[in-house]
């Protein structure tokens, strides 16, 4: 029988650099890229939780990422599953891959005709690759970054390794879009929570620094969601621990001020609880009609002159 060839008619030039990468404590798998092309990580990023990583760029083959990942999913080594997307590719001169698995494996192809600056490491539990890079340092600096971040959370480690490829260059065209990807060690019990992690900056001039600041807002958001989920267990204490901790890390976020707000409220802590929803009034009003519908809903526990007090800011 004749092999099927996979050739992609309306090639996508994303030359970038990016990283797949595994943490060995939490089996946490992870991708970043940035590129100057429009929405990077739509195309160049793929992952499952207990499967593996997927990074396809240069000219890229987009099929290589779900491919890549049923092959592994087939318990195909990364590098069987990589040799195995490329002998079916008439354009594998000019495709740049690399595979991670749920063990830290990985595999990473630069072809002959990938757009100088062009090449790729392979480290433990890593594989870092770029093309059309301004200097030849770039994907040896991020291997160096990556290797010496160990102290770390996964996500802000590949940042890291990303800002490590700005200093010696990046993408010689400039800077665009950029993105973070991260997946569990095991399978997902829903579907809807295999991705830990996915942020896209679609366009912006400093791509990478916008992505740093949106993992740290969603780290805060993390808080947000937890207080959130105590609210809704009718406990205030630890909502107020949870939305307390996300207020410090945007101290200007407005809805951050609000549930630490109705939070300090509904622990009795009213005097603190006025300081806040008069600065958050000031700013927008909004928040003050929002305020007066809580109760109704069970989210906002005061008597009726401490709720008064409150709307009158």
């Amino acid at each position: 029988m004749k092999k099927k060839k996979f050739n992609i008619k309306n090639e996508l030039f994303t030359h970038t650099y990016s990283i797949v990468a595994r943490d060995s404590k939490t089996g946490q798998m992870g991708v970043g890229v940035q590129s100057h092309y429009f929405s990077v990580g739509s195309v160049v990023s793929w992952g499952e939780s207990g499967v593996g990583v997927v990074a396809t760029q240069s000219l890229v083959n987009v099929s290589f990422g779900l491919r890549g990942l049923e092959l592994l999913k087939q318990e195909k080594s990364p590098q069987e599953a990589l040799d195995m997307l490329l002998s079916d590719d008439d354009g594998r001169d000019v495709r740049q891959v690399a595979i991670l698995d749920a063990q830290g494996r990985v595999a990473a192809y630069t072809g002959s005709k990938c757009i100088k600056h062009a090449g790729h490491i392979e480290g433990n539990h890593f594989s870092v690759q770029a093309n059309m890079m301004l200097s030849d340092r770039v994907w040896s600096s991020m291997a160096k970054a990556f290797e010496t971040s160990e102290d770390l959370p996964l996500p802000e480690r590949i940042i890291k390794t990303m800002e490590a490829a700005e200093t010696v260059g990046g993408d010689i065209r400039g800077k665009q879009s950029a993105a973070i990807l991260i997946v569990g060690s095991k399978a997902a019990k829903n579907k809807w929570e295999d991705k830990i992690i996915d942020l896209r900056v679609e366009d912006n001039e400093q791509p990478v620094n916008e992505l740093s600041r949106l993992l740290k807002l969603h780290r805060a958001y993390k808080h947000m969601d937890k207080g959130d989920l105590a609210i809704e267990h009718n406990d205030m204490e630890k909502a107020l621990k949870e939305y307390d901790s996300a207020l410090n890390m945007f101290p200007e976020n407005l809805e951050m001020k609000f549930w630490t707000a109705v939070s300090l409220a509904n622990n009795q802590k009213i005097k603190e609880a006025l300081e806040l929803f008069k600065t958050i009034f000031k700013k927008d009003n909004n928040w003050r009609l929002l305020t007066e519908r809580l109760p109704e809903s069970g989210l906002l526990n005061l008597t009726k002159n401490e709720l008064e007090e409150i709307l009158s800011l």
